[in-house]
């Protein structure tokens, strides 16, 4: 598991009645807009952290070098 100041991205959760779930994304990441889903807002946040850390751990295993994570202030 990535240690924890390597999950420091931005995750989008977004209701889609297309889908009929949460559908859920990291912006800071190219690619694909969303990466998973979950039927209930809680399982969408599950999901996510999940995702999050398997494309930590994809971009590691291929020595890519992880995007910087944006920061917004208050």
């Amino acid at each position: 598991m990535p240690k924890k100041d390597k999950l420091k991205y931005q995750i989008v959760i977004q209701w889609s009645d297309e889908d009929d779930s949460f559908l859920v994304g990291f912006p800071d990441f190219p690619g694909q807009r969303w990466r998973t889903h979950g039927d209930t807002y809680e399982l969408a946040v599950a999901n996510g952290i999940e995702a999050l850390q398997s494309l930590i751990i994809a971009y590691e295993a291929v020595g890519d070098p992880l995007p910087e994570p944006t920061v917004k202030s208050n």
